[in-house]
């Protein structure tokens, strides 16, 4: 039988299983760098605010290791997307890793890929057929991209310059997952491979670019990401550097083929330990055992949280130096919704630690039903633990690894804000506050989650797609004008904005009320419907 019987039936197959899914998250980063584009125009009206905007960036370590470097002070279609390129870059390297990992590793640890490989299925095709599935998805969204900013005003060539970059890397990372994919008997394994991968591919990028010197501005070209931004949209579009991640994206693909003759299908090349015979003592509880699988994740992400909390409030005291005029001045404050500047870049930079919280919480909560399908929930409640405890366990888990988060996001900047304001005694609690009031918001997604799980378990990936929406009308509504009725369906747009807003307790109330009435009914139907 042909190695790649069968590709085009899995492709159709995984396409049908994302039809919901791909399409939100395409509309999430297309709008995001339309919505990025259309904001900054009329924020850098004139060549003189764009060079004073991109010299007080480049200026800034803390920004330039986090975003990259502007490489033409007076491009306008770079300042409206620098923030996008290195980090946008990442992103959709994480989507492109996390689709070939869950039509592969994720297919094989269930046991349907097994099942399918009873029919006419050749040994090649579901890899084949999830890099075609990537790749797919991250072409259609660079090109999609590169149109919206088209219709911005951006120049033609720019714009495709810069799909081009978001392409290349979720081609290379897409490779890096079809890898990982081979090494690791779990899903989960595999995807925090790729995480880690992606997460030294960022650091070496941000390691070269911040270097004062340039005598190790090299380090940078050791990264995908690095090669990525070095296509340089709208400052000089170098197209011939998309070669390199497309030549990665070559090797790991012939390395994950060669590996993938080697080893059994459900099998992985690094055999996972046996556990000891017996428990410890630690995990004679429903709680403790999910504090034992969710603890990993939970220390990644509060680390990352610590240390974007620490760079979000360094670049806090340089924040008035990027806007010049007093129109600018106004719009920017409008779009905060504070008094101040500095203010509204803060309240604007804890949303977004607001919505990376949520994504943790998803996944906390969506370990509940990889626990069921994954036939480990069954032998549990066979045994005294009841449902209620078992559900509590791991709800407890991403509800306060999601407070967690925050705070720890909110304690960083709020030292490192206010030790670049001087004025420490008053920013921490301010920034604690700020971190304490995204919350609600954050617990009625996860609440979301559960909620499905308990009514319908077979769309609980559904939650990512509420995600996507959510973020979507929360913060790139007032962008594109759409009516505040619309916007008001997102849980974050009814989050106080702090520091500096006006703080309302009914929004808060309301959203803690909605957040627990989900859980209780989830809890509820989960309670009445079968296992598995």
């Amino acid at each position: 039988m042909n190695d790649f019987a069968g590709t085009t039936t899995l492709v159709r197959l995984a396409l049908r299983r994302d039809r919901v899914l791909l399409p939100i998250w395409i509309l999430v980063f297309v709008s995001m760098a339309a919505g990025s584009a259309k904001a900054s125009i009329d924020l850098y009206p004139d060549v003189a605010s764009r060079v004073s905007a991109a010299n007080t960036s480049n200026s800034s370590p803390a920004l330039v290791s986090l975003y990259g470097r502007i490489f033409d002070p007076s491009s306008l279609g770079e300042l409206s997307l620098f923030k996008l390129t290195a980090f946008g870059a990442l992103l959709v390297g994480l989507l492109g890793a996390m689709l070939v990992v869950r039509h592969t590793r994720a297919e094989e640890e269930n046991g349907r890929l097994e099942l399918l490989s009873a029919g006419v299925l050749g040994r090649y095709a579901a890899l084949t057929s999830a890099l075609i599935v990537s790749a797919g998805t991250v072409i259609v969204l660079g090109l999609l991209t590169a149109l919206s900013l088209m219709g911005t005003g951006l120049p033609a060539a720019g714009s495709f310059a810069f799909g081009l970059t978001w392409i290349v890397a979720g081609l290379a990372f897409a490779g890096v997952g079809a890898l990982a994919a081979q090494l690791t008997e779990g899903a989960r394994t595999a995807n925090g491979i790729t995480a880690v991968v992606l997460g030294v591919s960022y650091i070496l990028r941000a390691a070269g670019d911040s270097a004062s010197d340039g005598g190790t501005a090299w380090i940078s070209w050791l990264s995908p990401i690095g090669w990525a931004q070095q296509i340089r949209a709208y400052a000089g579009d170098r197209w011939l550097v998309a070669l390199l991640p497309l030549a990665l994206l070559g090797l790991l693909i012939a390395a994950a083929f060669a590996l993938l003759r080697r080893r059994d299908v459900g099998a992985g090349l690094v055999r996972p330990r046996p556990g000891p015979a017996t428990g410890a003592a630690s995990l004679r509880s429903p709680l403790a055992l999910a504090w034992r699988l969710h603890r990993g994740s939970l220390s990644a992400w509060g680390a990352a949280f610590l240390l974007l909390g620490f760079v979000v409030g360094n670049i806090a005291s340089n924040v008035d130096g990027f806007v010049t005029s007093d129109g600018a001045r106004d719009m920017v404050e409008k779009l905060g919704g504070v008094n101040g500047i500095t203010d509204a870049f803060l309240s604007t930079e804890m949303g977004i630690l607001g919505l990376l919280a949520s994504a943790f919480g998803i996944q906390a909560a969506l370990r509940l039903r990889s626990e069921e399908t994954a036939l480990r929930a069954e032998p549990l409640l066979a045994t005294g633990v009841t449902r209620y405890q078992w559900l509590a366990s791991h709800v407890l888990m991403a509800l306060l690894g999601t407070g967690a988060l925050v705070l720890v996001g909110g304690l960083g900047s709020g030292i490192s804000s206010g030790a670049s304001l001087g004025n420490m005694g008053r920013q921490l609690p301010r920034m604690l506050a700020a971190a304490a009031v995204q919350l609600p918001a954050i617990w009625l997604v996860t609440a979301l989650v559960v909620l499905l799980f308990g009514l319908a378990p077979k769309l609980i990936t559904a939650a990512w797609a509420l995600f996507g929406a959510f973020i979507l009308l929360g913060q790139f509504g007032p962008l594109f004008d759409l009516p505040q009725a619309l916007m008001d369906i997102s849980p974050y747009a009814h989050t106080p904005r702090l520091p500096g807003g006006d703080f309302s307790a009914t929004p808060v109330v309301v959203l803690a009320a909605i957040a627990t009435a989900l859980l209780l009914t989830g809890a509820t139907t989960f309670r009445r419907r079968d296992i598995g």
